[in-house]
């Protein structure tokens, strides 16, 4: 008996498809470091001229209703009980006091920052023209930024040692690197990683809604805060604050924020953990993007550029703070 041959069926359709209401396949899903992002907008974000007189306005009148209810109520203590008076007087007085102190610890902050800086500035002017003078100038800088520095001790003597018959700028400079720059380097780098670790962590493992961006941001700011200390500047509240923003300022300007090739390795790992967990998957990019601000914090508070030292790459830094948080790679 023979068989009729099966013909495929047609059917009519008279609506047109609509590619763009197809739904998103799961194992297509890139993550793309929202909580950085995130972030990198909370610090890009500017305000106005008006705004900040507003601000300023608005700050000073709640100092002087303050000083003015402060001066009241001791008057009024005064009046009714001396004792009680003179209580609250101490009080406010020592408050005051302490205010100032932090005011004036944050400015210190600012002027250690910017001495980095300016050292910064020192040794790339000393480079180009070969300048033995500049170049002397700029050592000896850092030499006086890190004499109070046990752990440097020994390579400032070396430093000594050798750079009495070196008579190349160049050289010089390259010398100082090498002994000062790269035992800060690698303290520079556990903290950029440390960092990394928490943030990915955090992102993974608490499904709370905006718990990974104050991760983050405290994070990134403590790492900053950490990288600042570490090549000798001293960063307050308001200095952390302001060199986070230059950090994404720096970051947007190079177009470093969004993923780049270098983050392709992280990627391929956080494309893998995403089948398993898309939070797995975010937080492998959260860390990448953490090392990213790590690494341009490195850049912006060394006093010295990279030149003889490798500069970190994040693909080596992510690599080292997740290895075995979310599983090895075969």
């Amino acid at each position: 008996m023979s068989q009729t041959p099966k013909k495929p069926q047609v059917f009519d359709w008279d609506s047109e498809a609509d590619p763009a209401s197809a739904p998103v396949i799961a194992d297509q899903v890139v993550e793309t470091g929202e909580a950085l992002q995130t972030l990198a907008r909370m610090a890009q974000r500017q305000r106005s001229g008006l705004g900040r007189l507003t601000l300023w306005v608005f700050m000073t009148l709640v100092m002087f209703v303050l000083s003015v209810a402060a001066f009241d109520f001791v008057t009024a203590l005064l009046s009714r009980d001396s004792l009680l008076g003179w209580v609250a007087f101490v009080l406010i007085g020592a408050a005051t006091v302490l205010a100032l102190l932090l005011a004036a610890r944050e400015l210190w902050a600012y002027f250690r920052l910017a001495r980095l800086s300016y050292l910064r500035e020192q040794v790339l002017a000393a480079r180009p023209g070969g300048d033995l003078g500049r170049a002397k100038a700029a050592v000896a800088g850092l030499d006086r930024l890190y004499a109070g520095r046990e752990d440097l001790a020994w390579s400032r003597s070396r430093l000594a040692e050798q750079s009495g018959n070196i008579f190349d700028a160049d050289a010089l400079l390259n010398l100082a690197e090498a002994e000062l720059m790269g035992p800060l380097d690698q303290a520079a780098r556990r903290e950029i990683e440390a960092a990394a670790r928490q943030v990915a962590m955090v992102t993974a493992l608490v499904p709370l809604a905006l718990a990974d961006v104050a991760a983050a941001l405290y994070a990134n700011l403590r790492m900053i805060r950490r990288l600042a200390e570490i090549y000798g500047g001293r960063s307050g509240v308001l200095g952390s604050w302001g060199l986070l923003r230059r950090v994404f300022r720096y970051l947007l300007a190079t177009g470093a924020v969004a993923i780049g090739d270098d983050l392709m390795g992280s990627m391929a790992g956080g494309g893998l953990l995403s089948k398993v967990s898309r939070r797995f998957g975010e937080g492998v990019i959260n860390g990448a993007l953490t090392a990213r601000v790590g690494i341009a914090a490195m850049e912006l508070c060394r006093p010295m550029p990279f030149q003889v030292l490798p500069r970190p790459r994040v693909t080596s830094l992510v690599s080292r703070a997740l290895s075995g948080l979310f599983g090895r790679r075969g």
